[in-house]
């Protein structure tokens, strides 16, 4: 599995840890693929947590990381902004962190739904009906949507968790606006920001994931080796029904196996 792979892209959410409890020994697979000498960045679509707190999360469990290695969707839709519109004013339907992640790059907030350029759309895990409300006034009054990820569930501690579509539907079956852009996984800003920090070509790199839609999609677009954890929200009973070209080129269980298999090996 990691014959000629210089950099390893880790999803987060299904692969590191579901919820607030760690995926068993996953800082054992980290710290694994570190003694190997591979270049690792963090590739996840959680935009409502910036950098500071997913990097304070990971240390949390013990696990070897440094902020510039941790990509999220929230940075890479801050990132964006920056660059492409570095004036606007924004509104967010999401937790906190996407909003600091988005001063970080220094996008001005709006103090008013009246006043947003854009409406960013990310996973909210606290909502209430005037989060929603206030996320539809800045629609009606002209905002373009734009949405850090797309992801129908995600993988917590007690199983399948509603994610970014769920907000992203409501918000469009009521405004009758549908969102412009998606800056996460699987889109090329990712894989972008990635190999723009690791600085590796995408045919030396292997990206482990436990999404089909997100993960795999997006390594096999863009010539990456992939790998398939059953940790997180595939199931091995689906794999039969995967087209060719949506099934990974490696299925473990979990990303420890990679110990394993490494152990196996004699590496």
């Amino acid at each position: 599995m990691l014959q000629e792979i210089e950099a390893v892209l880790i999803d987060l959410d299904g692969t590191i840890f579901k919820g607030k409890k760690l995926i068993p020994k996953a800082d054992d697979a980290v710290a694994y693929l570190r003694s190997l000498g591979k270049r690792i960045a963090f590739v996840s679509n959680r935009g409502n947590l910036s950098q500071r707190m997913c990097h304070e999360r990971l240390k949390e469990w013990r696990i070897s990381v440094r902020e510039e290695e941790i990509i999220l969707s929230s940075t890479v839709t801050a990132e964006f902004l920056h660059v492409h519109y570095p004036f606007c004013k924004v509104w967010t339907l999401g937790d906190y962190g996407l909003q600091e992640e988005l001063q970080r790059y220094h996008i001005q907030l709006a103090r008013k739904p009246e006043e947003a350029d854009f409406l960013v759309i990310t996973l909210h895990e606290t909502m209430t009906y005037d989060d929603f409300n206030l996320a539809f006034q800045a629609v009606q009054h002209g905002a373009r949507i734009i949405a850090t990820n797309a992801d129908k569930t995600f993988p917590n501690e007690n199983g399948n968790a509603i994610d970014v579509a769920g907000m992203i539907g409501a918000i469009e079956a009521t405004t009758g606006r549908k969102v412009e852009l998606i800056l996460g996984k699987p889109s090329c800003f990712m894989v972008e920001a990635a190999l723009r920090y690791l600085q590796v070509s995408p045919t030396k790199c292997l990206i482990i994931g436990d999404s089909i839609e997100s993960d795999i999609r997006m390594g096999r677009m863009h010539g990456m080796k992939t790998a398939l954890v059953l940790s997180g929200n595939a199931k091995r009973k689906l794999l039969d029904s995967l087209l060719e070209k949506e099934r990974p080129d490696y299925i473990i269980d979990s990303i420890y196996d990679i110990v394993r298999l490494g152990e196996e090996a004699g590496q």
